[in-house]
């Protein structure tokens, strides 16, 4: 009988701790979820229009959590890309070298900063900036926060002595220091600068191109032409090594960098890439300057190099995106070609020979006819984007 009572009252005890257990599970799920749905609308609180040809759920993936995204900000933002102020003569903001009139680039070989300034590389599509892994075309800058304080003090762009001179100006501005006290809930600093920068750049998307209907199943969105252009892209010309695409990362760039030769078209590279090496194998190069350096027209051509002092990255630079490509021209970094059939005889000759060249690069004996069928397919890539802007009239 004694037995028996235990018994029930092991089973009892079993049962109550089962509950118990259930219960602690429940309250951590409902504590996580919670959590979770915090954080997810603390990170996004901005509806913004996700054009076709880009996943829906991947823009919210690439918002960092330390920089939530709310209209408040935008606003700021788009206040700050617009701004002369924030450069030292008020004649340069970030709009003057990423103008929406030519889908976010400038339309000249190389941009020009404060005083008429050039520098040694052609601006680069601020448009779905946010889904590349580096930022410029040396990926100097992780993020588009980084990104956004270095041509702010590089002497040949916006010119401002240094981050402390930018935060000074701005809070001379009324307008400024209330918005920055209402997005933020504090002062003017260069991070918050940064971030309310990056997080309207987070807006700039471009798709719903020809090509993004077509792949969507519209066999009518692309002429006959543009679609042997796609098959050599994914074929003979093997464009796609390169510039992927597919349906998860469909922005038409690896996020890596190669030595097509673009870099030789200058004199004297050779003799800088050998001095280039020798210094970093001295330990004499320093990676604090690397902003001034990558304008520097006597470095800059190292590309790559300047951030890894790797002698593999010599002459290397990012594979750019081609949305939007029929409106960016001239191309390459220093601009040096100025059209897309241009870029594509480049390529058909296998660019230029040099000891650093990447293996990818080849000749591809492409005939006129298949030349011009790529121009028709690139061109299909031309999507929809912000435009309009009161600053930009």
């Amino acid at each position: 009988m004694k037995n028996k009572i235990q018994a029930t009252t092991m089973q009892r005890l079993r049962k109550f701790y089962q509950l118990v257990l259930l219960f602690v599970v429940f309250i951590l799920s409902f504590t996580f979820f919670t959590e979770r749905q915090a954080k997810s609308s603390a990170k996004v609180s901005y509806e913004v229009k996700i054009p076709l040809g880009i996943p829906k759920d991947l823009w919210e993936i690439f918002v960092p959590p330390d920089n939530p995204i709310t209209p408040e900000k935008v606003e700021l933002g788009r206040k700050l890309y617009f701004d002369k102020r924030l450069s030292v003569d008020n004649t340069v903001s970030c709009a003057t070298c990423h103008d929406p009139k030519f889908a976010f680039t400038d339309g000249k070989k190389v941009s020009e900063g404060v005083r008429g300034q050039k520098g040694a590389r052609n601006a680069p599509t601020v448009l779905n900036a946010m889904f590349f892994e580096q930022q410029f075309w040396d990926g100097r800058a992780p993020t588009l926060e980084e990104q956004a304080k270095q041509p702010i003090i590089n002497p040949v762009e916006m010119g401002m002595p240094d981050h402390d001179a930018v935060v000074k100006k701005l809070k001379g501005i009324p307008e400024y220091v209330d918005a920055f006290k209402k997005v933020f809930g504090g002062e003017i600093t260069i991070d918050r600068v940064a971030q309310a920068i990056a997080a309207f750049e987070r807006t700039l998307l471009t798709g719903n191109s020809p090509f993004d209907r077509f792949i969507a199943g519209d066999q009518n969105a692309i002429s006959e032409s543009a679609k042997r252009g796609w098959q050599l892209f994914q074929g003979k010309a093997r464009c796609i090594t390169c510039h992927e695409f597919n349906r998860s990362n469909p922005f038409f760039t690896d996020n890596k960098y190669h030595n097509i030769g673009v870099a030789m078209n200058k004199e004297g590279f050779a003799e800088l890439a050998r001095k280039a090496e020798q210094l970093a194998k001295q330990g004499q190069l320093d990676k604090r300057k690397l902003d001034e350096l990558a304008l520097d027209p006597a470095y800059s051509e190292l590309g790559r190099f300047l951030v890894t002092f790797n002698p593999k990255d010599i002459g290397a630079f990012k594979t750019p995106t081609l949305r939007n490509v029929e409106l960016t021209a001239p191309y390459m970094h220093d601009g040096s070609e100025a059209t897309l059939l241009d870029v594509i005889k480049f390529y058909n000759r296998g660019g230029n020979e040099n000891p650093n060249l990447s293996g990818e690069m080849r000749p591809l004996n492409l005939t006129d006819e298949e030349m011009n069928d790529l121009v028709e397919f690139l061109k299909t890539l031309t999507g929809e984007f912000p435009k309009d802007f009161p600053e930009n009239k």
